[in-house]
């Protein structure tokens, strides 16, 4: 097995793969990671060589470093870090310091704004089964999220709001998400993209849709466990919300994140081919070609196994 890895990892073409994202990116079409700081992609797009100290692997340089080879071959990525942090002036200064001019960053908003009831797991301590007092909270997201960013925006393609999977207790149905969710974007300010992840099925309704396209926000299209497949998002009618599209493909319908990180780490090589996650996303490619939107494509290694490869496969 390892061999064969091997063998894939040697053969993978970078250079061949980031012409083919810089032409799609002059399209306005850009392509890239759910992140970047993956060891399993050495070989592939990371040069193991670079990230040498006294002669042997240095997993802190290559954290530290990573962001600037990855940009080399890809036009963006998204920054899922954010979700669990408001990072500083000096933080978002060294990141965008890492990659050139046209690099485009996505980045998930913190789930301090997005997060109604924090579950009851170790990670959110006392927290953990309490509501949420900062629940789109709009002013609590422009001073600490969208002012730091400010200097930034002209390099930012899009701030997502990740909503978890709402349960009844916490949000009834879509009629009251939207009630909540309709004045909180009539108060973002203006100078970013936005767009609404939502882990809900039932919540992709007209009404919901509506709500965004009044305030030209989209909707992402996303690959999850228990949301419909990316081409049944993509044929629901007055889907398409604002004048560019966004989609993460995260996860094959029905497996569990816990098992797809079981499975494929770490993440060498494409196990778990999925050719219908890949047609959806060439069919949004080509209508962002033919209604000239900008499209933003995110692709996470938990999806088939090795993000490269399934970008490689959908650009060739």
């Amino acid at each position: 097995m390892t061999g064969s890895l091997f063998a894939q990892e040697s053969a993978f073409d970078r250079e061949k793969l980031g012409r083919e994202l810089r032409r799609l990116a002059e399209e306005n079409i850009l392509i890239g990671g759910s992140s970047w700081k993956y060891e399993g992609w050495l070989g592939q797009i990371y040069t193991r060589a670079r990230y040498l100290a006294r002669g042997r692997f240095s997993r802190k340089l290559f954290e530290q470093e990573c962001l600037r080879e990855y940009a080399q071959v890809f036009p963006t990525v998204c920054g899922d870090f954010a979700f669990y942090q408001f990072p500083s002036p000096l933080f978002w200064r060294k990141l965008f310091a890492q990659v050139p001019e046209q690099f485009r960053f996505a980045f998930k908003v913190p789930e301090q704004i997005t997060c109604r009831v924090f579950p009851a797991i170790p990670r959110y301590g006392a927290q953990g089964g309490l509501a949420n007092p900062a629940f789109l909270d709009a002013g609590l997201l422009r001073e600490a999220f969208l002012h730091p960013l400010a200097p930034y925006r002209e390099r930012i393609g899009v701030l997502i709001f990740e909503f978890g999977a709402f349960s009844r207790a916490a949000m009834p149905d879509v009629e009251a998400f939207v009630e909540a969710l309709a004045p909180f974007l009539a108060r973002l300010p203006g100078g970013f993209r936005y767009a609404v992840e939502i882990r809900n099925p039932e919540f992709l309704t007209g009404e919901y849709f509506a709500c965004l396209r009044r305030h030209h926000v989209a909707h992402v299209y996303n690959a999850w466990s228990k949301m419909p497949e990316l081409a049944a998002q993509m044929a629901l009618p007055e889907s398409v919300t604002a004048n560019f599209v966004v989609s993460r493909a995260l996860l094959r319908r029905g497996r569990q994140y816990e098992r797809a990180v079981e499975l494929f780490s770490p993440y060498t090589a494409v196990q778990d081919p999925n050719p219908e996650a890949r047609e959806a996303l060439r069919a949004l490619m080509q209508k962002a070609r033919q209604q000239r939107l900008e499209a933003y494509i995110y692709v996470n290694n938990r999806l088939e196994g090795n993000a490269p490869g399934t970008i490689m496969a959908l650009v060739e």
